[in-house]
């Protein structure tokens, strides 16, 4: 059984799951002090008031990625695996998913699948770039055995993985 991560219907975005409306005013005033501190405490004001809303999550993780503070979004990237892995009721270890695995979350949500998966190769991406290499080509090559098809695009990235172990070991693959 292959899934594609790119079929899902019109199912609810995470960004239409109903907000706590302080935290929505909260993510509201950190975009419009995007570069700041105070929009780091409007966001972080967020997280305290929804710690599992995808879009507090969200925002958290590209404020701090754009502000090149890998190892925070980092940080949030294991929080949303978390987050979303219990609501779709995958192993709490994303070492220990499977296909089967996956095609159960798909009946609970197929965005959530997508979102989960985006995320852990996210957190493959940003161990890459922090250097981390073998934990990155872990990541990456779950994310690859997952998705047959490649739609989330994670054989890029992988093969950068294999190539920077290479460098590192002199063992250079092609």
């Amino acid at each position: 059984m292959s899934i594609d991560l790119l079929a899902f219907d019109s199912e609810e975005l995470y960004f239409d799951e109903a907000i706590d409306e302080e935290a929505k005013q909260c993510l509201q005033r950190a975009s419009e002090e995007y570069g700041t501190d105070a929009a780091e405490g409007a966001l972080l004001r967020a997280y305290l008031l929804e710690p599992e809303h995808p879009m507090v999550l969200v925002a958290l993780y590209r404020f701090y990625y754009y502000q090149h503070r890998l190892k925070e979004s980092l940080l949030v990237a294991e929080r949303v695996l978390k987050v979303i892995g219990r609501r779709l009721d995958l192993p709490e270890d994303w070492r220990q998913l499977t296909e089967p695995g996956i095609g159960s979350g798909v009946m609970i949500s197929m965005t959530m699948i997508r979102f989960y998966m985006l995320a852990l190769k996210g957190a493959g991406y940003l161990e890459l770039r922090l250097g981390r290499y073998q934990s990155a080509l872990e990541r990456l090559q779950k994310v690859a055995e997952l998705d047959a098809k490649d739609r989330l695009g994670a054989q890029a990235l992988l093969e950068v993985a294999k190539n920077a172990i290479g460098n590192e070991t002199g063992l250079a693959t092609h």
